[in-house]
């Protein structure tokens, strides 16, 4: 989800270049090596789910998978998806490079939110819990990435805002839906071919039932 140059006032893009400063910064201070692999996938990931975009107005609807990285990376999700929007930006004219800052908080902030708020459930051992968790999350960071666009567009007196945040709202419910789906799918998949990208440990998630004997 981008928001296009020469739409946003100065100070709404100094205040996101500086909000998104902070957090790629807390997130490279966090990357270890053994991370690296994993956060250049999700890059990748991240910059393939979001080429075929919709235009609506003065932003555009594609897939994010913010809450996936949000579940998987933390406060990583940050540069991950920095890198993924420079590409972007850069290669197919995707944003701009003046809203880089803003894009960037936009998508990377309700990740990091969804990091912290799902991945305890994600991660437990609690089926329908972490299904939930999963769910949630894919859902609600297209729709607080959704509101953040439309509260950057508000601080910028865009023209005509009730239009164009009715339609960026509605034109992103069938992606909430679906990354919704889309983020339950892969943590399922993910729990049961490889635990460890969630940091849990294969032998908790097949433990042994352990008959009881008098």
């Amino acid at each position: 989800m981008h928001i296009f140059d020469g739409v946003l006032s100065v100070p709404v893009l100094v205040t996101g270049g500086v909000l998104a400063g902070a957090g790629v910064a807390i997130g490279l201070s966090k990357i270890k090596s053994d991370m690296t692999p994993q956060a250049s996938l999700l890059a990748a990931v991240f910059f393939t789910a979001s080429l075929i975009h919709v235009p609506i107005g003065p932003s555009s609807t594609h897939l994010i998978l913010n809450g996936l990285i949000g579940l998987l990376m933390g406060w990583v999700a940050f540069p991950i998806i920095l890198v993924g929007l420079i590409l972007q930006a850069l290669l197919f004219q995707f944003g701009g490079i003046t809203v880089l800052g803003v894009n960037t908080f936009n998508v990377a902030a309700p990740a990091v939110l969804m990091g912290f708020l799902f991945r305890p459930m994600v991660i437990g051992d609690d089926a329908v819990k972490s299904s939930i968790g999963a769910a949630a999350s894919g859902f609600l960071s297209v729709l607080l990435t959704a509101l953040l666009v439309c509260i950057s567009l508000y601080l910028s007196n865009t023209e005509n805002f009730n239009i164009a945040a009715q339609a960026i709202f509605l034109g992103h419910i069938p992606v909430m839906i679906i990354e919704g789906i889309v983020t339950l799918l892969v943590v399922r998949f993910l729990k049961k071919v490889k635990p460890e990208i969630l940091q849990i440990s294969a032998t908790n998630l097949h433990k042994p039932v352990l008959n009881k004997t008098n």
